[in-house]
């Protein structure tokens, strides 16, 4: 991070790279979106599939080994795609959320209570940005580059389509789509966000909000199995870490790649309140 004579923040790198850098986060992205849409419908197609075919053990039962189905290996294939583009101070520890993505009560349940979760922790991100943007805007965030401003508007809209996808999913399997931040720690983001005063500040709670994300779909794929629509989760996880990199090189943080992603920093199942 650095500063000027007059004490104000100025951009650790320089305006032309991290709109390169952006310009490549969205190209990235928009490779991923076909992938995300063909993904999608051949889930609901093995969703269709598999209650034509399997003896009738239930539509909860039939629904929920179709999405066993989806998420199995999703976390390595995406922790491998991610390695390039992902630095940051993780440790590589495993994290201590529980291990169990089922959870009691509630509107989801095994699987899908993990899709829930993530569309929940991308609207959380949608939201972040939104505010960022306007506090921007309405020059509560001193100093804001134009370019800095690209990015997180960029980033906000990449975060639509993940929630987009992940909602898609509870859809094709008569669930109610997460429209709202249902998650016990919104509060405190809300909270931490309202005492940012600069870019550093937003860039700071992006970074947590985007290794979260990162760092959930590993823990999630390590804790769930199916094999069905691994594409859907193993695009989403690069893009989330293509965030942090960036992140990182505006707050004058080289983004060193780690050998290992892991999952301190993933929000547990228990996050979710409906």
């Amino acid at each position: 991070m650095t500063t000027s004579k007059r004490g104000s923040w100025e951009l650790p790198i320089s305006e032309s790279e991290l709109a390169r850098l952006t310009e490549e986060m969205d190209q990235a992205h928009q490779e991923t979106l076909p992938v995300m849409a063909a993904s999608a419908r051949d889930l609901t197609q093995e969703i269709h599939d598999l209650r034509a075919t399997e003896p009738d053990t239930g539509p909860r039962q039939r629904v929920h080994v179709a999405r066993r189905r989806f998420l199995i290996g999703a976390g390595a294939s995406a922790a491998a795609l991610a390695l390039a583009a992902c630095g940051g101070d993780s440790d590589g520890s495993t994290g201590t959320p529980s291990k169990s993505p089922s959870g009691s009560g509630g509107t989801y349940t095994g699987d899908l209570k993990v899709v829930a979760l993530a569309a929940a922790l991308e609207n959380q991100a949608v939201g972040a940005y939104q505010a960022a943007l306007k506090a921007a805007k309405d020059g509560k965030l001193g100093k804001v580059p134009p370019v800095f401003a690209t990015f997180a508007q960029t980033a906000m809209d990449q975060h639509k389509d993940h929630a987009d996808a992940w909602n898609a999913i509870l859809a094709s399997a008569d669930k109610p789509k997460i429209t709202g931040t249902p998650l016990s720690n919104h509060d405190d983001v809300t909270k931490a966000l309202g005492k940012v005063k600069d870019v550093p500040g937003v860039a700071k709670l992006a970074l947590r909000l985007e290794d979260q994300a990162t760092q959930t779909y590993v823990f999630a794929a390590s804790n769930v199995k199916s094999k069905g629509g691994i594409e859907t989760a193993a695009t989403i996880a690069p893009v989330e870490a293509m965030h942090s990199a960036i992140l990182h090189y505006v707050l004058g943080q080289y983004p060193v790649p780690d050998d290992f992603i892991g999952t301190d920093k993933a929000a547990s199942p228990s996050l979710l309140t409906v």
